[in-house]
């Protein structure tokens, strides 16, 4: 069980799709939004589920949590079919939907998780407790009172992870949890999901587009595409694989020519406006030694590191092996 919490085997979903072609007729087509998938995750380990838009990434979510029924496959989250006891799954799975929200729109936060406190029998300690917490660490004190249609997403964001946690789920999903954050918040937040999965062994399964969130806190990452899973493994063999690049943006004193390091790293430089250089390098490097080469040798302002696009990455792994199966 803990070394299967979470399986899916062959998993497919499939949706028939009309399309009116005249006046009084319609196409009838099948569309594969998930397309034979399985893998295994443990009982406590944090696993980011990436890939571009229109991937299979929020129907996986749906099907784990019993939104949706799978087309076909096998499918079970701690031994439990979710479609099949989705009530009884419900009490240990938290699901953070970053487009919509779980809360009440016209009631504040505080409201809504007293709520949620006898909706799944939450013993009163635990609550306060639970609560407590995710007050203190989330900063959503001054929220507490505030109507969730009157906080902004990063706001209700921070409320919405809260809420998932309160009764202590075994399983966290997360789909896009630091959308609309600042940088301050983004931090909290990913310090907040380290301490929990410490802590309490929570598994986490996070969608996401910003690969810092991936870097921090995950050591797996598994890539889903048209369907179906291309990659499964570290994050840096996911980079050398799409040899995806990082892009290092230089502001310097005064323009100058194309900056050119007598360097190890394969650096090259993609841009020049003015005194502005955008300079791109492995992203499976690091960029210490770049950045101390050029304030060793130029008039420095300012800089900035620019993540590869996850899109860019798959794209790459296409481009090299269109019949890449699942790792």
């Amino acid at each position: 069980m803990d070394s299967d919490f979470i399986e899916l085997d062959g998993v497919e979903k499939v949706f028939d799709v009309r399309r009116r072609t005249g006046f009084l007729r319609r196409e009838r087509r099948e569309v594969r939004a998930v397309d034979g998938i399985s893998f295994r995750v443990p009982r406590g380990e944090m696993v980011g589920y990436i890939g571009p838009n229109g991937a299979g990434k929020s129907t996986t979510i749906k099907m784990l949590t019993g939104i949706l029924t799978p087309s076909g496959g096998r499918l079970r989250v701690a031994g439990i079919d979710p479609s099949r006891e989705r009530t009884k799954l419900a009490h240990r799975i938290g699901v953070v939907f970053g487009q919509r929200t779980t809360l009440w729109w016209d009631l504040p936060l505080r409201d809504s998780y007293r709520l949620m406190h006898r909706m799944y029998r939450i013993p009163d300690r635990r609550f306060r407790e639970n609560l407590d917490r995710c007050v203190e660490l989330l900063d959503l004190a001054e929220l507490l009172d505030v109507p969730v249609r009157q906080l902004s997403l990063g706001q209700r964001m921070r409320g919405d992870i809260a809420a998932a946690l309160l009764h202590d789920p075994e399983v966290l999903y997360l789909d896009e949890p630091t959308i609309g954050l600042d940088v301050i918040s983004k931090a909290k937040v990913r310090g907040f999901l380290r301490d929990l999965n410490a802590e309490r062994s929570t598994t986490v399964l996070l969608t996401t587009h910003d690969l810092t969130d991936i870097e921090q806190l995950c050591d797996r990452v598994m890539v889903i595409d048209h369907g179906r899973l291309v990659y499964d493994g570290a994050l840096a063999g996911l980079h050398e694989v799409g040899e995806s690049e990082r892009t290092l943006v230089v502001d310097l004193e005064r323009e100058m020519p194309p900056i050119e390091l007598a360097s190890d790293l394969a650096v090259r430089v993609v841009r020049v406006e003015g005194p502005r250089q955008w300079l791109a390098f492995p992203a499976s490097a690091s960029a210490a030694p770049l950045v101390a080469r050029l304030a060793a040798e130029h008039p420095l302002v300012d800089l900035s590191v620019r993540e590869p696009d996850i899109e860019a990455v798959i794209a790459k792994m296409y481009a090299a092996d269109p019949s890449r199966q699942a790792v």
